[in-house]
C-alpha cells in the first residue's frame, strides 16, 4: 500500500481507444491549448544527433524570438555544462539547424548572429541571380491605369506618346534637368563551363601474363669444387628420396645441383641441416621438386662462418701515461718522463746561473 499511484494517469489510460500494446511504451496524447512548440519527428529522431543536441534544439525552438542563446546563456538555462552544449551546437550546425555568423554593426561592435531552422530539409535551393531590370527615368511619371495587351499602341504612336509627355514635364518643371541616363543593363555573367573530367589509368596491380620475367638468379657455386666435396653433395642429393619420397631425383638433376650443394658444404653446413632445409614442409602437391630446391639452394645460402682471428675482440688503444717525479728542489709532484726539477725551478736556476757565473 506504500506504492502511490496516479489515479488520473489511470483513468486517461482506460480511455486511450483500441487495444492496448503488451510491450513497448503506451502514448496518452492530449491537445495542446496553449504554450506549445510543434518539432518534427526529423529532429526528434535524428539518427546521427545525440540526446543532448536533440533536447538543446527543442529548447531553442521554444524560445521566443530574441532571446539570446550563446553558449553562456545556454549554460545559465540548462543543466548540463559548458562543454556538452558546445558539442552539441556544433552537431546541429553540421545538419544544418543552427547557424552562427559574425557580423559588424555601424559603430564597429561585432556580433554573433544565431539563427535556427525548424526544418533545414525545406529551405529552397539557391538560384542563380538575374540582372536587376533597368529603372524607368525619373521625369517620366508611371501610367496609374495600364492599358490591356491587345490595346496597346503601335511603336510609332508610342514614340509620339512618350514626346508629349516629357513635353508636359519640361513645361510643369520651371527648372528642367536632363533626365538621367539610364546605365545599360550588365551583361550577363559567362557561365563555367565544368572542366573535363580526368580520368587517371588504372595501373594493373598483377602484370600481364606477356610481361617478361625477370631473370631468375644463378646456383651458387663454390669456390673450388674438389672431387670430394662433389662426391658428398651427389650422395646428399641422391639420399633425399629416403627422407622423402617426393624429392626423387634424376641422374641429370643431380648433377645440375650439386654445384650448389657443394657451396653449402663448402661453407661449413651441416648435411643433417642442409637435408632438413631443402625437405621441411614442402607445398601440397609437389608438383616441380627440381625447382623447389633451386630456389632453397639459392635464397637460402648462409654465409661464410668467421675466422677464429675475426671473433677476437679488438684490443683496446694503448694509451702512454706520464708518471709522476718529484722535484730535487721543491719536492712538489710534476709529470715527467725524467726525474729532476720540476718548471717553475728550472726557470729560476737559469735566472740565476748568469749572475752566478
Amino acid at each position: 500500500m506504500d506504492t502511490q499511484q496516479n489515479t488520473a494517469l489511470t483513468r486517461a489510460l482506460a480511455e486511450v481507444p483500441g487495444p492496448l500494446p503488451t510491450s513497448g511504451v503506451i502514448h496518452i496524447t492530449l491537445p495542446h491549448t496553449d504554450r506549445f512548440t510543434i518539432v518534427g519527428n526529423h529532429l526528434a529522431q535524428h539518427p546521427d544527433l545525440s540526446c543532448t543536441a536533440v533536447g538543446l534544439a527543442v529548447r531553442i525552438q521554444s524560445l521566443p524570438q530574441g532571446t539570446e542563446v550563446s553558449i553562456k546563456a545556454l549554460t545559465a538555462r540548462c543543466k548540463e555544462g559548458e562543454k556538452r552544449i558546445a558539442a552539441a551546437l556544433r552537431e546541429l550546425e553540421a545538419h544544418g539547424y543552427l547557424q552562427r555568423s559574425r557580423n559588424r554593426l555601424p559603430g564597429k561592435k561585432v556580433i554573433t548572429r544565431t539563427v535556427f531552422c525548424n526544418q533545414p530539409a525545406a529551405l529552397p535551393h539557391p538560384r542563380r541571380q538575374t540582372p536587376a531590370p533597368v529603372p524607368l527615368p525619373a521625369a517620366v511619371p508611371a501610367d496609374p491605369f495600364p492599358v490591356p495587351a491587345e490595346h496597346q499602341p503601335q511603336p510609332q504612336a508610342q514614340a509620339q506618346m512618350q514626346a508629349q509627355v516629357q513635353s508636359r514635364a519640361h513645361a510643369q518643371d520651371p527648372d528642367p534637368r536632363p533626365a538621367p541616363v539610364p546605365p545599360p543593363p550588365p551583361a550577363p555573367l559567362p557561365v563555367p563551363t565544368p572542366p573535363a573530367p580526368h580520368f587517371v589509368p588504372l595501373v594493373p596491380l598483377v602484370p600481364p601474363p606477356t610481361a617478361p620475367k625477370p631473370p631468375r638468379p644463378p646456383l651458387p657455386q663454390p669456390i673450388r669444387l674438389t672431387p670430394e666435396l662433389d662426391r658428398a653433395a651427389t650422395a646428399l642429393l641422391s639420399d633425399l628420396r629416403r627422407h622423402a619420397p617426393q624429392f626423387t631425383l634424376s641422374e641429370d638433376d643431380i648433377r645440375h645441383l650439386a654445384p650448389a650443394v657443394a657451396a653449402w658444404l663448402e661453407r661449413d653446413a651441416h648435411p643433417d641441416i642442409i637435408r632438413r632445409t631443402l625437405t621441411d614442409d614442402p607445398p601440397q602437391p609437389l608438383r616441380h621438386p627440381v625447382k623447389l630446391l633451386k630456389h632453397r639452394l639459392t635464397a637460402l645460402l648462409p654465409p661464410p662462418l668467421p675466422g677464429a682471428c675475426e671473433l677476437v675482440a679488438p684490443a683496446r688503444p694503448h694509451v702512454t701515461v706520464t708518471p709522476f717525479q718529484t722535484c730535487d728542489d721543491c719536492d712538489r709532484a710534476f709529470r715527467s718522463a725524467d726525474p729532476g726539477c720540476c718548471r717553475d725551478c728550472r726557470e729560476t736556476r737559469a735566472a740565476y746561473a748568469p749572475a752566478a757565473a
